[in-house]
């Protein structure tokens, strides 16, 4: 496939989803740190309900996409809207009144405390009366129910994190997330390090979530296979440009790699004396 049917693939699919409901929309986005440009005009649409798996190797922009989206950087030039409405994040707590929630790499959970104190980390339930006391017997209760509603399982909320396995660890941090009313999730490599048992534990959670409705994900990948199996729709970044778009049902992993091997011999022969 040569590159004009590769952009001819993304306008079918943007004509598709443009009469859809839409959860995010990206118009042109810029981001540029000084003289480097991260992000050079990067149009993307989130479909509400939709799982869109977003790939790319290292540098082509998806670190910089994920946190102008989470509100910790503002756009250089291009628009954002959320749910149809245009908006400027001004910061992550800003993003996250609008139902917009990030589970990183690091997954910032603190693995001494407990799963429910990880589950209400920094929004701790208080009892009422002259005293601030802690809720544990509330947050262990809705905790417990949050993991059970998502078919999460694990032997008791009372377990410090740190024994638990990196798939649980991360189902932990989707939980979290999700229990904080998210709309939009977004996920930052998700399947990164993990075996077979644990990276099917992690898909088979992000499925479920799915199915259960009112929420729309995008991930953060580079594994081409996973991501199609996961994933609605897929976008390839390069060097901060959006250059494939497709359904997942309507391309494959070798036409991926093709794409990505044509971009390669052509940055090779521009650099070659």
């Amino acid at each position: 496939m040569d590159e004009s049917q590769a952009f001819k693939g993304s306008a079918d699919v943007a004509t598709d989803v443009a009469n859809a409901p839409l959860a995010l929309r990206g118009d042109k986005l810029v981001k540029r740190f000084g003289a480097v440009t991260a992000l050079d005009g990067v149009s993307l649409t989130l479909g509400k309900g939709e799982i869109l798996g977003v790939l790319g190797d290292n540098g082509a922009g998806k670190s910089t996409l994920v946190k102008i989206l989470t509100g910790f950087h503002q756009q250089t030039g291009g628009t954002l809207s959320i749910d149809g409405q245009e908006t400027l994040l001004r910061s992550v707590d800003h993003a996250r009144s609008l139902g917009i929630e990030c589970v990183y790499q690091d997954l910032a959970l603190a693995n001494s405390l407990s799963i429910y104190h990880n589950m209400f980390l920094n929004r701790e339930l208080v009892r009422r009366g002259p005293f601030k006391l802690l809720d544990h017997k509330q947050m262990r209760e809705r905790a417990a129910q949050c993991l059970d509603d998502i078919g999460v399982h694990v032997p008791s909320v009372d377990l410090p994190v740190e024994r638990l396995s990196g798939g649980q660890r991360q189902a932990i941090a989707v939980a979290r997330a999700v229990h904080s009313n998210a709309k939009i999730l977004l996920l930052d490599e998700p399947l990164a390090a993990m075996g077979a048992r644990e990276a099917g534990l992690i898909i088979d959670l992000i499925l479920r979530l799915k199915e259960k409705g009112g929420l729309s994900i995008i991930m953060i990948m580079h594994n081409y296979a996973q991501t199609l199996d996961i994933a609605d729709r897929v976008m390839l970044m390069q060097r901060g440009r959006v250059t494939y778009e497709q359904k997942s049902a309507l391309t494959s992993v070798a036409e991926l790699m093709d794409i990505v091997r044509r971009e390669y011999r052509a940055m090779r022969a521009t650099s070659a004396p």
